[in-house]
């Protein structure tokens, strides 16, 4: 198996669904001859050529509205957002039509499409190109949401995206995209979506994480004994993984870099409460980001959740 980060495990397989299935088409600003501003579409151009690596105009709205009537027509494609900070300029297409063309037309069409954009924070650019917003996607019925955080389960996800009849918003850490190496299968592969996975077991307190928390989590958790839950999947997200920790560990902690009020960490908490409250040993804790503008870089570190803020909470579980 090769080695890969993040940026070539997605290439890679988006070249793989390129070449197996010529209904998939990617396209974008930037993400043919230059490869996209991070270079994940980098030679995709040159292998398959304009008719299905192409660019467009910077008109977010356009890209995604061209992407909602070529997936109701048959096609597969994989509109790339340059930052998930731009996807407020498509959120008409995103929510009134891609969303709900399966429920309008009673099941006549449907909408296979794939949005992928670079998300999150960390990488010390504006506010728009740092942005958390996964929790506005989880609020439409009808859109899937998926957050990669290895780049093992980043080819495997988007596969399965770019397989799964319904739109999908692909979220790609920013933060991780050559942070992270390790060995990914050369051959294609699906990675579930909606099934969460354990990154580790334990036995004192359940870390629900997405993204790149992930990381930051397995860092801060290392002294303790607790189980790591990689959702990997928002929305649908996998209750039966996280319930069957919860009720193996009694105590959780949630950790989100987005801001804290109606983040999507309020969703489990508020899940876990209604299931599994008789379970719960302590509070049910989150550590998120603050409820402002993501700062200007010389900030930034103070709004993300740290080592010591998620080490603070994980002492605080188990002192309860």
């Amino acid at each position: 198996m090769a080695v890969l980060n993040l940026v070539q495990a997605i290439n890679q397989g988006l070249q793989q669904a390129l070449a197996e299935d010529d209904r998939v088409l990617v396209f974008g600003e930037d993400v043919a001859a230059n490869g996209g501003v991070f270079r994940v579409t980098e030679n995709l151009h040159q292998e398959f050529g304009e008719k299905r690596v192409f660019d467009t105009p910077l008109a977010e709205s356009g890209i995604v509205g061209m992407a909602v009537g070529l997936a109701a027509y048959g096609l597969r494609p994989v509109a790339e957002i340059q930052f998930v900070g731009f996807t407020y300029a498509a959120m008409d297409q995103i929510y009134t039509h891609a969303a709900r063309i399966r429920a309008r037309s009673r099941g006549r069409f449907t909408c296979p499409l794939v949005i992928r954009s670079p998300y999150g924070g960390g990488i010390k650019a504006p506010e728009l190109h740092e942005a958390s917003c996964e929790a506005f996607f989880c609020h439409m019925p009808g859109i899937k949401v998926v957050v990669p955080s290895t780049p093992q389960n980043a080819k495997g996800l988007l596969l399965a995206a770019i397989a799964d009849p319904d739109p999908v918003i692909y979220l790609e850490p920013t933060r991780l995209y050559r942070l992270l190496k390790e060995e990914v299968p050369e051959e294609p592969y699906l990675t579930p979506l909606g099934k969460a996975r354990i990154a580790r077991e334990g036995e004192r307190v359940t870390i629900l994480a997405w993204g790149s928390m992930l990381e930051v989590v397995l860092r801060a958790a290392a002294d303790y004994d607790v189980e790591i839950v990689d959702l990997q999947t928002l929305s649908p997200f996998d209750r039966e993984t996280i319930l069957a920790s919860v009720r193996k560990t009694g105590r959780v902690l949630i950790v989100q870099e987005a801001p804290k009020t109606c983040g999507f960490g309020a969703e489990l908490a508020a899940t876990i409460a209604e299931e599994e409250i008789m379970s719960l040993k302590a509070p049910i804790r989150r550590v998120t980001g603050y409820d402002v503008v993501a700062p200007l870089p010389l900030l930034e570190n103070y709004n993300l959740p740290s080592l010591e803020r998620i080490r603070a909470a994980l002492d605080d579980l188990l002192r309860y």
